[in-house]
């Protein structure tokens, strides 16, 4: 008999983020998370859930654990957005399709009590979280900003009748196939020509004030996207303190122009996946070793966030972003990129990479259900 018991101690939810690295101890393409930071980042005094609403709970069967699932409302999203959806994350299940019909109809419930109309997942409860449930590339190694997941959660969606909602891309890119001469060239003349230039950053301390404006652009590059939900600045203070410590000055590029205002920035890290496998989930006492060493010694590199002036977005303005990353890779030695997830109708973003040779390597999809639908199984 399968039990659903929501997670609300310190130890029940360490639990909830503990489960994977049972599901997943053997998969060599699954990342752990840091255990504290995540159990930190749940607790409810966090301004990020000033408009979210959740719940987590764990499935258990003969005592054990063989799933979990957080059920989410956004607010901002339900009433800026008109959608009465509730989002399910963090969503790990045993290949048993009674835990996952089980885990859903708790997503259900919990939808039927806020008078919410359909779910969706899985997905984090803001457009800054992870979202979109792997269907292609299960045999890479999953990325920071990326979620992995055994091949047989799809199918077990699918099986209950959901039905493909948002769908995703990314793209692997070869550096050595960059062509340095002619992207130097075009990345001249975009700055003669709009009288722009780039900006650069010694330290974190004197990337900080950018940030706010970063976070600004950020919202109107993806303002047109029918799924975006504009980013609140208590959300930005939350993201801050998240990962800016991750990510070194050489793999921020900024973009201003002639009044000193941003027009488009460029943020990429080297890849911290082997690292945090290698550190299990806890940073001391020698996990914090594995990921300084990845800042120093990697040839692999993520792309993390972009954001372009729908102004300038036609104009060659990534030129001087390909350029500058491409200089700060040849220094680091980085020789492969991976994209973020890219959403499949977002042809203008997409566009950005034509011209270098991308490979789509891995594909997801979030999966929706109306609240009202019996299972079909």
């Amino acid at each position: 008999m399968i039990q659903i018991k929501e997670a609300k101690s310190k130890s029940e939810i360490t639990a909830f983020v503990k489960f994977p690295f049972t599901l997943y101890k053997d998969n060599p393409y699954w990342v752990p998370s840091i255990i504290k930071e995540e159990v930190k980042s749940f607790d409810p005094s966090n301004d990020i859930f000033k408009t979210v609403n959740v719940k987590f709970f764990l499935a258990y069967k003969n005592k054990e654990i063989v799933g979990r699932v957080a059920c989410a409302i956004n607010w901002a999203e339900v009433n800026e957005l008109h959608k009465p959806k509730v989002r399910f994350g963090w969503f790990d299940m045993i290949d048993d399709i009674e835990v996952t019909k089980a885990l859903i109809n708790t997503v259900i419930a919990f939808g039927k009590e806020h008078n919410m109309q359909y779910i969706e997942g899985p997905m984090g409860f803001s457009n800054m979280d992870k979202a979109g449930m792997l269907t292609k590339g299960f045999d890479y190694i999953a990325t920071m900003i990326g979620i992995y997941n055994a091949e047989y959660y799809p199918k077990h969606l699918e099986a209950l009748g959901f039905k493909p909602e948002a769908e995703w891309i990314e793209y692997k890119l070869d550096l050595q196939k960059y062509d340095k001469e002619k992207l130097t060239k075009m990345a001249n003349l975009i700055e003669n020509r709009y009288h722009v230039k780039k900006l650069e950053f010694r330290n974190i301390k004197e990337l900080m004030p950018y940030v706010d404006e970063m976070f600004a652009l950020l919202n109107k590059t993806y303002a047109d996207l029918q799924s975006f939900v504009p980013i609140q600045d208590f959300q930005i203070e939350h993201y801050k303190k998240k990962y800016l410590n991750f990510i070194h000055p050489d793999f921020i590029t900024c973009v201003m122009d002639q009044d000193n205002k941003m027009i488009a920035f460029a943020i990429t890290m080297p890849s911290f996946s082997r690292a945090f496998q290698k550190a299990k989930g806890k940073l001391f006492p020698f996990g914090f070793i594995h990921l300084l060493k990845a800042t120093k010694q990697n040839n692999h590199a993520e792309f993390y966030l972009i954001g372009v002036d729908p102004e300038y977005r036609s104009k060659g303005i990534t030129a001087i972003i390909f350029r500058e990353i491409y200089a700060s890779f040849k220094k680091h030695k980085i020789e492969f990129i991976e994209t973020n997830p890219l959403l499949i109708e977002n042809n203008k973003i997409q566009a950005l990479w034509k011209n270098l040779d991308p490979i789509i390597h891995k594909e997801r999809k979030t999966f929706r259900l109306d609240i009202n639908k019996t299972l079909s199984k």
